[in-house]
């Protein structure tokens, strides 16, 4: 029997999003023969303490494509006409991520919560859900035909608990692939080594390390977030898991939309397993 290829579609705020909430799985699900993309609906303008405008763009898309090469990801697509701080969940912004999500006709869509700090985070997620249902109009954005059949809708982890945390419905131990997703991150040098190093107060000569030295830099920045999305989710990890899931270190949670095409939970995490 042919294996069933699945299609995963990550809209993110900024170009770096994808890769940090959603680049473990992500990388796995390719190696199994599924096909990944990644949006970024802002263009990264903002996105340093030196640099800004038009040459950050072109520094963070080109960032992104070496992280589309690394990860071998189908596509990583920036809407370069929408700088950092200023997104808004538009009609005109509405039409686009429609037109994206038809055409690429995902199995799945992810993208933040509403609740994030970050305001593009929020416009994004509301993007995304606005769509949800608009993506099988067919009166609506005619150009683009509707898919044959409407995705399921999911958020990637946070640690926010207002107004409730994330239910982790799904969960990915990305312990094989930390260092996939960490070759991933090293491509998105103007942020991991320099605007976030940037915001915790660090300056690092990131030029002149190794790849070990990147790694454990990586792994020690990063790597608590991932920790905590496997503690938070691990009842779901041995529920799904059964053993294995009380040995996991590192994960992926996912929450599941109730917009959408409605799955139950344990659908939802066998979509998401490579």
């Amino acid at each position: 029997m042919e294996k069933e290829i699945r299609r995963f579609l990550m809209i993110g705020a900024h170009p770096d999003d994808a890769d940090i909430r959603f680049g473990g799985t992500a990388v796995q699900l390719v190696r199994a023969g599924h096909i990944v993309k990644f949006v970024s609906c802002c263009n990264g303008s903002c996105g340093h303490f030196e640099m800004s405008g038009k040459e950050l763009v072109e520094r963070r898309f080109l960032e992104t494509q070496r992280s589309r090469e690394v990860s071998g990801i189908s596509e990583y697509q920036v809407l370069k006409e929408n700088n950092d701080c200023e997104l808004t969940p538009s009609l005109e912004n509405r039409a686009k991520v429609v037109r994206i999500i038809r055409a690429f006709k995902p199995d799945v869509v992810l993208t933040h919560r509403l609740c994030d700090y970050h305001a593009d985070h929020r416009a994004t997620a509301q993007l995304v859900l606005d769509s949800a249902y608009l993506t099988q109009v067919p009166m609506y954005c005619r150009d683009t035909p509707i898919p044959p059949k409407n995705p399921v809708f999911g958020h990637v982890y946070d640690d926010f608990t207002e107004p409730r945390p994330l239910r982790t419905d799904a969960i990915i131990p990305i312990d094989d692939a930390l260092d996939d997703k960490c070759r991933m991150l090293d491509c998105h040098v103007s942020q991991v080594y320099e605007w976030l190093a940037w915001e915790l107060g660090e300056k690092i000569d990131h030029a002149s390390w190794s790849w070990e030295q990147k790694r454990e830099f990586l792994v020690r920045n990063w790597g608590k977030r991932f920790v905590n999305a496997a503690n938070h989710g691990r009842n779901r990890l041995i529920q799904v898991y059964g053993e294995r899931g009380k040995e996991v270190r590192y994960a992926e949670a996912f929450e599941l939309s109730p917009l959408g095409r409605a799955v139950s939970a344990d659908e939802f995490q066998a979509l998401m397993t490579p």
